[in-house]
């Protein structure tokens, strides 16, 4: 019996361990009962992984929320299943490319003609790792959909977000920032041989540093601009990383779920940041 003693207590610590890291990278939970009636919410890239996640929570709590997605097909989809799940038919679905400026600014335009207010915007799209592939305007991928995409947005909408104050900006960016370095010599990465992940650890510190600026520009407007890092989870933004298809993180890392009571599953995602001061 002796001699399985010791196989045992490997075995099971390397289970309690893994069981340890998933609750870790998952997060806390946000106890936050608030509900948010009657207002106007945009979340990009929502029909699927955190972004559908946190349409679905924040159209349960009763919001006008809006899916911003490239793939109608899939995004009408995601609209139907939150409509279904949440029983809240004030749930859209609307066109948003953010590889092409010509796309942002024609969403722009049909959100300020069709909504007299928007409360919060979530700019929560992003491509992660991809090969060097280029937006419709030539900008590197990475780049030009996680930060300047969003950018864009966030400025054509910010006219609409100040007249709707209280109002707020939440832009995902990712603790990949810590090791990002924005070369403005070379922001396409024209000049240098393509790192995937520098490309991407460049972008989200953009975000970082366009959240700051904002952040300290809209002071005393009733505009609050907050970054945040929303875990890890397993959803399709890893595609091009193979790293979710492993059996290891399989198990370690839970799907893309905010809630499924009153809790926001993910301490750090835009949900719970939302609702821990919620505009009223």
């Amino acid at each position: 019996m002796s001699r399985y003693v010791l196989p045992l207590s490997v075995l099971g610590t390397v289970v309690g361990g893994a069981v340890l890291l998933r609750d870790y990278v998952a997060g806390g939970a946000c106890p936050s009962k608030a509900t948010i009636p009657g207002k106007t919410v945009i979340v990009t890239g929502a029909n699927t992984g955190i972004g559908k996640q946190t349409a679905m929570e924040l159209a349960r709590r009763g919001g006008n929320v809006i899916l911003a997605c490239r793939d109608m097909e899939k995004c009408e989809a995601a609209a139907k299943d939150i409509r279904g799940e949440t029983l809240n038919h004030r749930v859209r679905a609307r066109h948003l490319d953010l590889a092409s400026l010509k796309s942002i600014r024609e969403f722009a335009a049909k959100i300020t003609e069709e909504e007299e207010q928007v409360h919060v915007l979530v700019n929560n799209a992003a491509v992660m790792r991809c090969p060097h592939w280029t937006t419709e305007d030539g900008f590197e991928m990475q780049f030009g959909v996680n930060y300047l995409g969003h950018f864009l947005l966030t400025n054509l909408l910010l006219d609409r977000l100040k007249a709707s104050a209280p109002s707020r900006i939440i832009n995902l960016s990712s603790l990949a920032h810590i090791a990002g370095h924005v070369d403005f010599d070379d922001l396409n990465w024209e000049k240098r041989k393509y790192d995937t992940r520098g490309a991407y650890c460049q972008s989200k510190l953009a975000i970082i540093l366009f959240t700051k600026e904002l952040s300290r520009r809209l002071q005393g407007t009733g505009v609050t601009v907050n970054a945040v890092h929303p875990g890890v989870a397993r959803t399709e933004l890893g595609r091009h990383t193979g790293m979710h298809s492993s059996a290891f993180s399989s198990f370690t890392l839970g799907p893309a779920v905010v809630s499924t009571s009153s809790h926001c599953r993910l301490s750090g995602s835009p949900s719970a940041l939302l609702l821990r001061k919620i505009p009223r």
